[in-house]
């Protein structure tokens, strides 16, 4: 470990109690390991001898576990931390972006308006026609809070806000923007919006509607502060812990969160390549993420542009913790946690540090079996390492715990808030799509041409290039069309090329029938979501408004169709949410639970996912996140409901509600778990009781098994089986070598006791076990789940069971009452056991000395 990363863990550790109790329970059980080993060399060292070597590796184990582990758990707590800032960092960034890409479109079509454009080059003088119409485009992109129409000199037309009044300006964005084939970009201050410090502006030149001269400038200017302050509003930490921050290319802030703790203006320190450091601003120490913009659709933002969340230290670890774990079914909860190679491998390293004590243990208490003299010292150290092991594997349980939860609780928190992120950004794109056909309706020339008796072939040709050039520019859909007063398609576009027909086709009566029944410009209509025979017979959402005539408002002479083309734009929400987390998929559903787009290949859209009712009864902006078991696999489920944006789906009266789901996989289900530290499995000990017979007990998924004493030679790790594919007996699960002093290697057979028993097979994990059985000549290895201990039992807590002969194949001839009877403990026949093995013609090496 080089010394930056030493000072950073003695930076982090005094916020982590949890992984400062862990580090206080290794010292101590290092500590106490040194002296058990040098207690066993001094006291009977040859009958220790057997175990000292086993001793010796576990107390180094725990040396590179203290020397490593803490580091570890440090980091995996700081990289919670900065992944779950860094999905709102990167949030702040990408929806900005997103919004301004239809900026950019915005300013483009209004620009060639045919009426704003006849009024610019001074072919009328209608002023207040033009404020009128200018106000009906903000009516309904209320994103803009002035639009502004200046002649080529700079002196101002007309503008819609008239609490700042202003005659012209001097500012070069505007000698910029005439010199420009394209929008121009601002963001400073201007005297184009003299009462702010800084303002957002897209520009872009008009010109002469015949003539083609270059007359004069459109500027929209965007609402940023509210923009900025709605963003913060619904995904900032409820419990501002954190502060959001939209940064320029200077690393200064432009938008914040919580002005008054980190203020617009200030320059702050930036991590974009999430380095688990602390950056200092103002003093204090933070964790930050910061994230430049990925792009939309090609469009970068405003140059430079940033997304940055930051946290002090001393908060970033607080507040973490849940009830996760404790929530859960029990099954559930084991089936999780032991997963921990994969979900933290630090805590895995533990709980196998955890094992290998126990099986020192109870290989020391095999070996002494009925053995008294100096053999009982080493049975006194047995004990010391048996006690010193519970105490510490209950503070490592409890630890591991702990820092489940943390981890659990990050990803409940996270998954919940990226589902927060995919809804909004649907609503957001969506309410975009509410505004553009409302405003293309009222492109006058559209008017003009539906309102005419006849629409002649040059009519046509000319709608067809209006269409064209607007689908050009807002590429989110795969045609735009209209349709006469009898709802036939008069004119398309086919920006997509997706070779369907539709000139000459009827719109459905239903939504014709809405269409004309639309009673203001303000209002629009939307299709369901559904296979559209304008979309290819695949399901999407199709937007009208009503188009009316240019002298009779009240009258409707036709409408505009827009297809929002659904696949590709909703997969990317989704994709865009998700970033780059792995084994996590995303989905779109409505209130019946039918799919509307899926990153699961194996949930298309249309198909129902399966999904707790309740949640598709949350009301609007409700989100929820719990631990499911979700395709044979332990996932962390994250869910919003939609709740619109703005005056979409909120006050413009349409409705249609979208929950946003999210899935999280931590590992396979597990329907049985190891269950030997259950305190209901612990054995009550009567120290006046008589010597009786010892017993080897263990685990088989869940239940306690027991063999003679005597039969059990010692366990070792089920990792060390390798597998074998001769023969066909399915309980055989491979061979394991042996070392004996001064004797060649040799092998066993290892059976699967789990399968003999059941005829189920068993899964092998960190907790498994092989257990070496010899009777007389033969040895053989018996998986098992766990081990348990080597207890003592009085003959009166042993019955017999009924009808147990090696002829009826039972293993299990005796039950053994503990506990006062509470615990039942099946004691396997190991006559019986070779007598089974033996029956099947198993092939005989002598070299293995194998059970034949």
């Amino acid at each position: 470990m080089d010394h930056h990363s030493a000072l950073q863990i003695d930076t982090f550790l005094p916020y982590m109690r949890d992984v400062s109790r862990c580090e206080e329970s290794l010292r101590e059980l290092n500590l106490m390991w040194r002296m058990i080993e040098a207690s066993a060399k001094m006291n009977c060292p040859l009958e220790a001898k057997a175990i000292l070597p086993t001793m010796a590796a576990t107390r180094a184990g725990f040396n590179r576990l203290e020397q490593e582990l803490v580091s570890s758990l440090v980091r995996e707590k700081v990289s919670n931390v900065l992944e779950e800032i860094g999905t709102k960092a990167q949030y702040v960034i990408d929806i900005v972006v997103r919004n301004l890409y239809e900026r950019t479109a915005d300013v483009g079509f209004l620009a060639t308006d045919r009426e704003l454009c006849t009024f610019v080059a001074g072919l009328h003088d209608d002023r207040d026609m033009i404020r009128a119409r200018l106000r009906a485009y903000r009516n309904k992109y209320t994103v803009y809070d002035e639009i502004i129409l200046l002649d080529d000199a700079g002196n101002v037309l007309v503008q819609i806000d008239e609490a700042t009044p202003l005659e012209g300006s001097a500012d070069p964005l505007l000698r910029q923007t005439l010199a420009s084939e394209t929008y121009v970009e601002t963001f400073r201050k201007t005297d184009l919006r003299p009462g702010k410090d800084e303002a957002l502006i897209y520009s872009r030149r008009m010109h002469h509607p015949e003539t083609g001269a270059v007359v004069g400038v459109l500027c929209l200017c965007f609402h940023f502060e509210e923009e900025m302050a709605s963003i913060f509003r619904s995904h900032r930490d409820p419990a501002e812990r954190s502060n959001m921050l939209l940064l320029d290319g200077g690393n200064r802030v432009i938008a914040s969160a919580d002005p008054r703790w980190i203020p617009v203006g200030a320059i702050v320190p930036v991590n974009c390549d999430a380095d688990p450091r602390l950056v200092v601003y103002g003093g204090r120490e933070y964790l930050a993420r910061t994230f430049p913009a990925d792009g939309y659709q090609g469009y970068m933002g405003p140059p430079g542009w940033q997304g940055q969340v930051m946290i002090p230290v001393e908060l970033g670890f607080t507040g973490m913790a849940t009830n996760a774990l404790t929530s859960l079914d029990k099954n559930v909860a084991d089936g999780l946690l032991s997963h921990a190679e994969s979900f933290c491998p630090p805590l895995f390293e533990i709980m196998s540090a955890a094992e290998t004590i126990r099986r020192v243990v109870w290989n020391g208490q095999v070996m002494t079996a009925g053995q008294n003299g100096e053999l009982l010292k080493l049975k006194t150290i047995l004990e010391q390492i048996s006690e010193t092991g519970a105490r510490s594997n209950e503070l490592f349980s409890q630890s591991i715990r702990d820092l489940y939860e943390t981890v659990l609780s990050s990803s409940l928190r996270d998954s919940e808030f990226v589902s927060h992120l995919m809804v909004d950004l649907l609503d957001r794109n969506l309410y975009e799509r509410s505004d553009d056909c409302r405003w293309w309706a009222l492109t006058p020339e559209l008017q003009v041409a539906l309102a005419a008796p006849v629409k002649s072939a040059e009519t046509v040709a000319r709608l067809t290039e209006i269409l064209d050039y607007i689908n050009s520019l807002y590429t989110v859909y795969t045609r735009i069309f209209v349709y006469d007063a009898s709802g036939t398609i008069i004119s398309s576009s086919d920006f997509k090329q997706d070779g369907l027909t539709v000139i000459g086709t009827l719109i459905d009566d239903a939504t014709f029938e809405r269409v004309c029944s639309l009673s203001s410009d303000q209002h629009y209509y939307v299709t369901p979501f559904e296979n559209s025979a304008l979309y290819g017979d695949r399901p999407t959402y199709v937007y009208h408004a009503a188009i009316r005539h240019p002298e009779h408002p009240s009258q409707v002479v036709g409408g505009i169709g827009i297809v929002f083309d659904s696949e590709p734009e909703f997969s990317a929400m989704l994709q865009g949410a998700l970033g780059e987390k792995e084994d996590v998929s995303a989905l779109f559903v409505d209130r019946s639970g039918r799919i509307i787009s899926s990153t699961d290949e194996t949930r298309p859209v249309g198909s129902l996912l399966d999904i707790d009712p309740e949640l598709l009864k949350m009301e609007n902006g409700g989100s929820a996140s719990r631990i499911v078991i979700h395709d044979g696999h332990y996932a962390i489920l994250g869910c919003t409901m939609s709740h619109g944006y703005r005056e979409f789906k909120t006050s413009d009266g349409y409705r249609e509600d979208v929950l946003a789901v999210v899935y999280n996989s931590f590992g396979e289900e597990r329907q049985q778990v190891n269950t030997g530290n259950s305190a209901a499995t612990a054995l009550e000990i009567d120290p006046t009781a008589p010597a009786g017979r010892e017993f080897a007990t263990f685990f088989i998924d869940g239940s306690l098994f027991a063999l003679a004493a005597e039969y059990a030679q010692e366990a070792l790790p089920a990792s060390a089986i390798s597998p074998m594919s001769m023969g066909n007996r399915a309980e055989r699960v491979g061979i394991l070598a042996l070392r004996q002093d001064n004797e060649a290697k040799h092998f066993v057979w290892v059976f699967d006791l789990g399968h003999l028993m059941r005829g189920i097979k068993s899964e092998i994990d960190s907790s498994s076990q092989v257990i070496i059985v010899k009777r007389g000549n033969q040895s053989i290895g018996l998986l098992v789940s766990e081990l348990h201990g080597v207890p003592e039992f009085q003959p009166s807590q042993i019955t017999p069971t009924p009808l147990a002969a090696p002829s009826t194949g039972m293993l299990v001839t005796e039950v053994i009452k503990a506990n006062r009877g509470n615990l039942l403990i099946q004691s396997i026949n190991v006559d019986h056991l070779f007598a089974v093995l033996n029956n099947e013609e198993i092939p005989i090496d002598p070299e293995m000395k194998i059970a034949a």
